[in-house]
């Protein structure tokens, strides 16, 4: 664990390593140390076209084949209910295995329609909301989630859908326990986020390429639901449509995430100039900056999106329930092998690579593993272990799903009523993606602040004085606190060793 010094009033800090022979100085010294041994960002490296070179492009290639694969399946399967009963003949190969009904896929394609309609509307509102109502919205994820699960949970036990109403309960109950444990968080959490919207909201080109990128993402979804309805209304039994809903889900999350990791970089990529020209209007910014970011992020940064994109959304779960048990000693215990693994996987899968790929267009593994080193080489990583502003906009992407897949699932159940999960469950993925694509520009700003702070604090402090006094001072408060544990547990292990010499005695 690395630990650092800082000067809540200027708001300097430094690593461990050498706190003996600057931390003892003035604060004036200390800066000026800062200034000439720590790590200046020279805008001349970022967005430089000589230093920008194809990365992972063998991950490239399997998402743009798994794309065109994937096409043509789902409009094979689509096609083979449309408006004729087992038009291309596929049911024959299936005769002996499957139940057989006369389902079209005309029958469930409008749902997936208003599925998608109903995303988008929410996507759209949530970004013309973004600067006058974003804290409120905020504040309403994650308080009315929890509400919202235990309706949805008492809806399926109505249906008869046991399962389902477990599982939504199940959901409703650590919703729940999760807000009750990170409250003493959010306050900070909102401050770094309503800095975020500050910086988007003075960024209006973030918001055409958001209202864009959505644009695509309804086209690949049309094609999407309408193979997903071809197979909603297939001979196959209700095991063989799950799973092959399940494969086609998997896809469409892959796709979403790329879409949405292309906003990330390009947003970032653009937060980052702005931070490091100390503001949108200033004289030294470069000529066309979206232009140049978005050219890098479809085309030589594509395939370190496509990478990263299959399994940052993981680990970030992952790491999250680790950070619930850390109190339970038991069941820590018994998964410390497993979560070991995981926080090895983070130093090389995790959304704070974005912004170095779009800065500087390095590959994505290297790019997760030097953001994971800057902020436990600076102490920022305990700033960034403290803010729960992924979770909290997590908690409006489900919540824009949620709704999504209620208004889909409604409609299917007063026509038919035993395809309601099937479709309602899509459905949500299908809002959890497009409302994720609105979100994903405040997650950019919030990533983009982040590195900034750790890579050069004098950026943040000539963005908003303000908010570089209050990192400051959280991030001196979180690394107390972890000074304080750290020496709890060397004196339970030293009275322990101490038992134990007299028990051997």
């Amino acid at each position: 664990m690395i630990f650092v010094g800082v000067f809540p009033n200027s708001g300097w800090y430094c690593p461990s390593g050498v706190l003996s022979s600057l931390c003892a100085e003035s604060p004036e010294g200390f800066a000026e140390n800062v200034r000439r041994n720590g790590r200046m960002i020279d805008d001349g490296d970022t967005f430089s076209p000589k230093v920008r070179r194809w990365r992972d492009v063998f991950w490239l290639a399997i998402f743009m084949l798994h794309l065109i694969a994937l096409g043509f399946v789902l409009v094979l399967l689509g096609l083979n209910r449309f408006k004729k009963s087992d038009r291309l003949n596929i049911d024959r190969y299936t005769n002996r295995v499957w139940e057989h009904n006369n389902g079209l896929t005309e029958n469930y394609w409008p749902n997936y329609a208003v599925a998608g309609g109903v995303g988008a509307a929410l996507g759209w509102i949530w970004l013309l909301l973004l600067g006058s109502h974003a804290n409120l919205m905020m504040k309403v994820s994650v308080h009315i989630l929890t509400t919202y699960l235990a309706v949805i949970s008492v809806l399926c036990f109505w249906c008869k859908q046991f399962f389902w109403g477990v599982a939504f309960a199940t959901g409703a109950a650590l919703q729940f326990l999760y807000v009750i444990s990170v409250v003493d968080r959010l306050p900070f959490t909102m401050l770094v986020l309503q800095k975020a919207v500050k910086m988007v909201w003075s960024l209006p080109e973030v918001m055409r390429v958001a209202y864009a990128f959505m644009a695509v993402m309804l086209l690949w979804m049309g094609i999407w639901s309408f193979g997903a309805a071809g197979v909603v209304a297939s001979s196959r039994g209700d095991l063989g449509r799950w799973w092959l809903l399940v494969v086609l889900s998997v896809s469409l999350f892959w796709t979403g995430a790329v879409l949405c990791n292309t906003v990330h970089v390009i947003v970032s990529g653009l937060v980052f100039l702005v931070l490091i020209h100390g503001g949108r209007n200033a004289s030294p910014m470069p000529p066309n900056p979206l232009m140049k970011s978005l050219r890098y992020a479809v085309t030589t940064s594509f395939g370190s999106i496509c990478y990263g994109s299959l399994f940052t959304a993981a680990i970030r779960t992952l790491r999250g329930f680790r950070s619930k048990i850390g109190n339970n000693e038991c069941l820590f215990c018994c998964v410390d092998f497993l979560f070991q693994l995981v926080e090895t996987l983070v130093r090389f899968f995790n959304k704070y690579a974005y912004v170095q790929i779009a800065v500087y267009g390095k590959g994505f593994n290297r790019a997760a593993r030097d953001a994971w080193e800057l902020f436990q080489s600076t102490g920022v990583e305990a700033l960034v272990a403290y803010d729960c502003s992924g979770a909290v906009l997590l908690m409006g992407t489900v919540l824009g799903g949620l709704i999504t897949g209620t208004c889909a699932g409604v409609w299917t159940w007063m026509t038919w009523s035993d395809r309601v999960i099937m479709v309602g469950s899509t459905a949500m993925l299908m809002g959890m993606v497009l409302v994720g694509l609105a979100m994903v520009v405040v997650e950019s700003a919030v990533t983009s602040i982040y590195i900034c702070y750790a890579e050069d604090p004098l950026l943040i402090q000539k963005w908003d004085p303000q908010f570089f006094n209050q990192m400051s001072g959280k991030l001196h408060q979180r690394l107390q606190h972890r000074s304080a544990l750290a020496r709890e547990i060397l004196t339970q292990n030293q009275h322990d060793t101490r038992m134990q010499d007299i028990f051997h005695l």
